[in-house]
């Protein structure tokens, strides 16, 4: 009976010319490690706007400078310390060539923790041209427009009311452009720079909070060391930590990746056929760190 029923429908089968195809929904499911993202990205135009605004800012910048005139003996002579805001007025009682010159290295050692960092850890080495574009232009931005106050505001730095201070110094045009510090801006920019990039890089890592300290400390370092030297008033190393702090934080934020959800990230799914069958592919990455 059951030899009958089977030939009787292979009967039916071919009579009718029925086709049967089955679709095969196929699901793979695979626990990978989850390969490091960048939460960085360039964009062509974008990049070509803001390299461009930083470098007419600075050209800007060296033209008005170069348009300073030096004080003169007169003007130097009547100089008055009353004259000055009581907030700054103790700026022009100092004046040490050493605190000048140590300001400079430890400019330096914050640039040199960007560039450690940058080279030393390997999801930021694999990312040297986003870093690297975003670093000149948080510089080109935070240069030009600190050039540019100067030039306009030409304030008198303090060791020029200071009478250790020798006067080829106060003969300079140099010694006009006082508002506001460019050591503070380009430490603070470079510190909060590098802070903000290692955080979304290694959003885990226990050292974070080092690489904060540690950058921050040596751009304060740097902001004392410009007062001690006599070469900035308080109110410029406030402004020029404030406007590098802006410039430091805003690049890397224009710059980041827009935020999927946590499924989102780690969720991969398409389309999937061998030749024979139709399905789709679904695979779930783990997170390695």
């Amino acid at each position: 009976m059951v030899k009958s029923f089977r030939n009787n429908w292979q009967e039916i089968l071919k009579k009718k010319r029925i086709g049967i195809t089955l679709f095969i929904i196929h699901y793979s499911l695979f626990i990978t490690p989850l390969s490091a993202q960048s939460p960085y990205e360039l964009r062509t135009g974008r990049e070509i706007t803001l390299l461009g605004v930083g470098a007419a800012t600075l050209g800007g910048s060296f033209a008005l400078a170069h348009n300073i005139d030096p004080l003169t003996q007169a003007e130097i002579s009547v100089l008055k310390r009353a004259d000055v805001n009581s907030f700054d007025q103790k700026a022009t009682y100092q004046w040490s060539t050493t605190a000048d010159k140590l300001s400079d290295v430890t400019l330096a050692g914050t640039i040199g923790i960007t560039g450690l960092l940058t080279i030393g850890t390997k999801p930021m080495r694999q990312d040297l041209k986003t870093v690297a574009v975003m670093y000149i232009e948080t510089m080109l931005l935070a240069n030009g427009v600190k050039g540019m106050v100067k030039a306009v505001t030409q304030r008198t730095r303090p060791f020029v009311y200071n009478p250790d201070a020798p006067l080829a110094d106060k003969l300079e045009r140099d010694a006009r452009q006082s508002f506001f510090s460019g050591h503070a801006t380009n430490a603070f920019a470079t510190a909060v720079f590098t802070g903000e990039v290692f955080r979304h890089y290694f959003p885990h890592s226990k050292l974070k909070p080092v690489v904060w300290v540690g950058s921050l400390g040596l751009a304060t370092a740097t902001a004392v060391l410009r007062y001690e030297g006599g070469l900035h008033y308080p109110s410029d190393l406030l402004a020029g930590a404030a406007f590098g702090t802006l410039v430091g934080w805003g690049i890397p934020k224009l710059h980041e990746v827009k935020k999927q959800t946590a499924l989102g990230r780690r969720l991969d799914i398409q389309p999937w056929s061998n030749g024979a069958a139709n399905g789709i592919y679904v695979q779930l990455s783990m997170f390695s760190r």
